[in-house]
């Protein structure tokens, strides 16, 4: 069996699903494959079940181990926007070595969004805890009620908004102690876990140190604001910064 043959089999040991082998197929490159293969291969999964959700940077994936679910994104290599990365990477002192080819600025946004998962874990943010990643793939906890991932709050607006409206201040106050700034906060990037809150996509998140890291909160403000006042909260922008000063 030539080394061809042998990849083909071990992608199909761990990819059984026949929709998520066309993602693979069609979107990652057989070094990706391979980079699932290992992270299978060291038990962080038994294999890739079917996609979760796609995007322009990644895909998301649900895994399994035995009966326990684990979500996987994968970053695309040649499809990712380059330019889009690198305004959250360059400028970030904690990437400051990163060279600007795309290769190396997908595998930095990888481990960016790891670092970010485990800083914001550490300041009590509810996001996904990260578990393991390699090259241009992320395994994470999977959000979701019995293996049926949770909806974004675009799609499932929370019953209490008003509640939901304090946690969201008081997330982000969290952040900006941590000296972090999430950088793209809506209902689009904010996960309804059966009435949880749950804050995802933190791959772009910056140091408050970047230039751009006080335009970024105030976007962050913005969108956050104009959600919750369209469901009924009695807030504005000005209002929700006094709101997040006063969790600090």
């Amino acid at each position: 069996m030539d080394a061809e043959d042998k990849f083909d089999r071990d992608e199909k040991k761990y990819i059984k699903n026949k929709q998520a082998r066309k993602v693979f197929d069609d979107v990652f490159d057989k070094e990706t494959i391979a980079t699932i293969t290992e992270l299978a291969r060291k038990k962080y999964f038994d294999e890739v079940e079917f996609v979760i959700s796609t995007g322009k940077e990644g895909n998301v994936f649900r895994c399994n181990s035995g009966k326990n679910f684990y979500a996987l994104k994968i970053y695309k290599i040649e499809t990712s926007d380059f330019k889009h990365m690198s305004d959250y990477i360059i400028g970030d002192e904690r990437f400051k070595d990163v060279r600007k080819d795309k290769f190396e600025i997908v595998k930095a946004w990888t481990r960016k969004e790891f670092r970010n998962l485990e800083e914001l874990s550490r300041a009590r943010v509810r996001v996904p805890l990260p578990i393991a990643f390699a090259r241009n793939c992320l395994v994470m906890e999977f959000i979701g009620v019995d293996g049926v991932a949770a909806p974004r709050a675009k799609d499932k607006v929370f019953l209490d908004m008003e509640e939901k409206y304090e946690i969201v201040c008081k997330y982000m106050a969290k952040m900006v102690k941590k000296k972090l700034v999430h950088a793209d906060l809506s209902e689009y990037n904010i996960l309804n876990n059966d009435e949880e809150l749950v804050v995802i996509d933190v791959g772009q998140s910056v140091s408050t140190l970047h230039p751009k890291a006080k335009e970024f909160f105030e976007r962050d403000v913005r969108n956050m604001s104009r959600w919750f006042k369209r469901h009924g909260v009695d807030t504005n922008e000005k209002k929700m910064y006094t709101d997040i000063k006063a969790k600090k």
